[in-house]
């Protein structure tokens, strides 16, 4: 070994590479700990087929709340694309229906049922489904709404939703007077055919470990009747221990859309038990899904009133009148009746 080679032997090169093994190591552990302490954000389920059945997913009526004469191609795919809240054929429709999703479900036995008696709208109806909230929104946006890749534009003749939202709408002129109520609807608490948390009441909703779905406060308008109806069964506390402390715990699902929602949950094994309208748990076992509802004693039930009115500026106000005059009729409430629903007094 020269002189030279002696100069370049580098005698510390072993305990340099040790420092750099010990720094990756321990950049990999603090690392690590950022990773384990963010909070787990999107999609936390597998990328893999569903193991639960595709009918378990809406529309539940097979294409029957689609009132147009021609479908085409029929090209709905469960969980996949679907329209659910959505019925009937935007070319050019002779009467324009938005109303409160509490009765999706009725809406084909209804429009089969105008139309009969108005055969000059037959095919021709187009109805939303969606919050009420939600509507007003798109009322607002001049009748716009996007859903995925599709947006369009159409404009109600009639809204129809509970008494107060619809005497707020007539206040704040986006309907025009008067408010037509026709039905009434009570709360029921919806629960997996098995009942698996062994729910007997409201109060039971807010025990530790059961799991609930609600309906969300930012948009449906039934949140007002549930809150109401949990302080009657149980204070103030089990109302903020159902809506504020288990959703805060992860306990309490609110819905995106709306009580469509709570079966689904229900039937996927997300929940075990919501407050939902007592017409929808009927619905839902007359289809025949795993799911039933335990009835909520009058003294702690809220009651709702049902009521439409012709929108302003409406396209088609001889329709939207026929339409809610309609509703009032023995053929429209014996239809309601199926479900529940019961036929408005003024005495309620």
């Amino acid at each position: 070994m020269n002189g030279t080679d002696l100069h370049k032997t580098d005698y510390f090169a072993p305990s340099r590479m040790l420092l750099r093994l010990l720094a990756a190591l321990m950049f990999m552990s603090l690392t690590s700990i950022a990773w384990s302490q963010e909070p787990v954000s999107g999609w936390g389920g597998k990328a893999q087929p569903p193991q639960y059945k595709g009918e378990i997913f809406p529309p539940w009526q097979h294409g029957a709340n689609a009132p147009a004469t021609n479908k085409g191609l029929e090209f709905t795919v469960p969980e996949v694309n679907v329209l659910s809240d959505f019925h009937g054929n935007l070319n050019n429709p002779k009467l324009v229906v938005f109303v409160a999703g509490n009765y999706y479900f009725a809406m084909a036995p209804l429009v089969a049922a105008f139309e009969k008696e108005h055969p000059q709208y037959k095919g021709r109806i187009f109805s939303e489904t969606l919050p009420p909230g939600i509507l007003l929104k798109q009322i607002h946006s001049g009748g716009t709404i996007t859903v995925g890749n599709m947006t369009w534009t159409v404009k109600p003749d009639v809204f129809a939703a509970g008494l107060k939202k619809i005497k707020a709408a007539i206040a704040d002129g986006i309907v025009t007077g008067p408010a037509v109520p026709y039905a009434t609807n009570d709360l029921t608490i919806m629960i997996p055919k098995d009942n698996p948390a062994h729910i007997t009441g409201l109060n039971d909703l807010g025990k530790p470990g059961v799991r609930l779905s609600m309906p969300n406060p930012a948009w449906e308008g039934v949140v007002l009747q549930i809150k109401a109806s949990l302080v009657k069964a149980g204070g103030p506390a089990l109302e903020k221990a159902v809506y504020e402390d288990k959703v805060k715990n992860g306990e309490t699902i609110l819905t995106h859309v709306h009580h469509r929602q709570t079966p689904l949950f229900m039937m996927q094994g997300l929940a075990d038990a919501g407050v939902t309208w007592k017409s929808e748990a009927i619905f839902q076992e007359q289809a025949g899904h795993p799911i039933s509802h335990i009835d909520i004693p009058d003294n702690q039930n809220t009651t709702a009133i049902y009521a439409s009115a012709v929108v302003k500026g409406a396209a088609h106000p001889k329709a939207g009148k026929e339409w809610v005059e309609f509703l009032r009729t023995p053929t429209a409430l014996a239809i309601f009746e199926r479900y529940g629903f019961k036929a408005y007094s003024k005495a309620k």
